[in-house]
């Protein structure tokens, strides 16, 4: 069974941890930027509606002022008939706190006001235009308004070289563009502490069924195909625990049946096997008798003989396989481990067989290692025999100590394997070679060799080489402890 690398809990909380923060951002960006778009837009449209209020309302009083005390005024005015006009117009009844100015020409020079009117609008009026200006001076806003005077007593109705100027201090209506962006200011950021309620709200509500399918999910990964969720409501997340139900009940069933299928075949393998094994085993001994008598007998009869006493063997040994591998399925194949020498062990395999004037050995002198000599030894045969039937000579067998780990690689100088069939290779029952089906082999070697390696915490891989031919690495655990060094 697959493990999961992480625990539930880490999972969870990074799950969580991930899916709330997005949640949470994406409320409070939406409502900032909602309520950040609401408060520019009503800063700016209630201060330009204020702030034209106010031009209007400056420049249409003092408008109305000049057309009713201008025509009494002689020309050319004096500066102290001009200071008069100034101290009339910014009087009693005058438009809040302005400061007015008159001026006739171009001549400034009693022009001792703190506040001066910008030159763009002394322009404009000068040209025979009403205008007005905001600007700032000395740190406040200002409104500067002017109006060119016609119709006077010494010029009716043509220009008379006369203007008057108003400036008024704008600081009432920026306190009240500042107090309206900090009112809308106050309201954004509530307006965010809410989003941000709500969204934790919401992720609390969603994420809760988020977390019980994750649940369910690592359930039914560790092999409690009867856990099902608890459906609750008819929204999206309902349905969606509904199918999963659903899916893990087929699921169930599914995997259910190919238990039971595959439990009758192993158990059918293990019973025939083992039925098999005692009339194999006398064939074989008689076939054994006949063999030393098959050099006196007529040469078809030998022929047949020597052909059914190697079928035999390949029956005994396909049994024996199957025997091993029904085994290694049931858990009762354990390990019995000791200390052994792995380059003796591997001299011992090759010489039991027969192999050694076959296989090019590159040992140490010595390796202990501490694994299941029987074991290892059906390792070995395995990797070298197979190298030895389907590859093509030298086969050699190289040994390594790497730190903790044993290291065996079996290479020949075959074709290779094709890469299609390097997954597959142990797999049971499956050969390689397709043109020969019908071989010495039974299809189970390597596979009860990987069987075997995994018992010892280990694993062997299978690969090409670059100058051609296959390789086979076994890596096991050396398992050894101090008393054993």
């Amino acid at each position: 069974m697959t493990t999961d690398p992480l625990p539930r809990r880490t999972r969870l909380r990074r799950a969580a941890a991930g899916l709330r923060p997005r949640m949470l951002a994406a409320f409070v960006a939406v409502a900032a930027l909602s309520a950040l778009a609401t408060a520019t837009l009503t800063y700016r449209a209630a201060t330009n509606s204020t702030l034209e209020l106010t031009q209007d309302t400056t420049l249409d009083e003092l408008r109305r002022r000049v057309d009713t005390l201008a025509p009494d005024l002689p020309f050319p005015p004096t500066q102290s008939e001009l200071d008069r006009l100034a101290g009339q117009l910014s009087g009693t009844g005058g438009f809040r706190d302005w400061r007015v100015l008159a001026v006739h020409g171009t001549d400034h020079s009693e022009w001792t006001q703190p506040v001066t009117v910008p030159p763009a609008l002394e322009r404009t009026v000068n040209a025979g235009h009403s205008a007005f200006q905001r600007f700032t001076a000395d740190g406040h806003p200002w409104l500067a308004t002017g109006v060119p005077v016609t119709g006077a007593a010494a010029a009716p109705n043509a220009p008379s070289g006369l203007t008057v100027y108003a400036l008024l201090p704008l600081d009432r209506e920026q306190s009240a563009s500042n107090a309206l962006l900090a009112a809308a200011t106050g309201a954004g950021a509530f307006a965010a502490v809410l989003a941000a309620a709500l969204a934790l709200l919401a992720a609390r509500q969603v994420l809760r069924p988020v977390r019980a399918l994750g649940d369910v999910a690592h359930a039914l990964a560790q092999g409690k195909l009867d856990t099902r969720l608890t459906v609750t409501g008819h929204d999206e997340l309902a349905q969606l625990s509904k199918t999963f139900n659903h899916t893990a009940r087929t699921l169930q069933g599914t995997i259910e049946e190919l238990r039971a299928i595959e439990s009758q075949g192993r158990r059918f393998a293990a019973d025939v096997s083992h039925e098999l094994r005692t009339p194999l085993a006398a064939m074989l001994a008689v076939t054994d008798i006949l063999d030393e008598d098959a050099e006196q007998l007529p040469e078809d009869t030998a022929t047949a003989l020597r052909m059914i006493s190697n079928e035999t063997v390949r029956l005994t040994r396909l049994v024996n396989d199957l025997i091993e591998i029904s085994r290694l399925d049931a858990g009762a194949a354990p390990l019995h481990t000791e200390t052994v020498d792995a380059p003796t062990a591997v001299r011992e395999t090759l010489d039991l067989r027969g192999w050694n004037d076959r296989v090019e050995l590159d040992l140490p002198a010595t390796l202990p290692v501490r694994l299941d000599p029987r074991r290892f030894d059906v390792i070995v045969a395995n990797l070298a025999g197979n190298a030895l039937r389907h590859g093509r000579p030298p086969v050699r067998l190289t040994l390594r100590g790497a730190e903790d780990d044993l290291v065996l690689t079996v290479t020949d100088q075959g074709t290779g394997i094709p890469p299609a069939e390097l997954p597959h290779l142990f797999d049971r029952f499956y050969k390689a070679d397709k043109a020969r089906r019908r071989s010495e082999g039974s299809g189970l070697g390597l596979a009860i060799a990987q069987e075997n390696a995994r018992l010892h915490g280990g694993v062997i891989e299978a690969a090409n080489s670059p100058t051609g031919g296959a390789v086979f690495t076994l890596v096991l655990p050396r398992g050894l402890t101090t008393e054993d060094q």
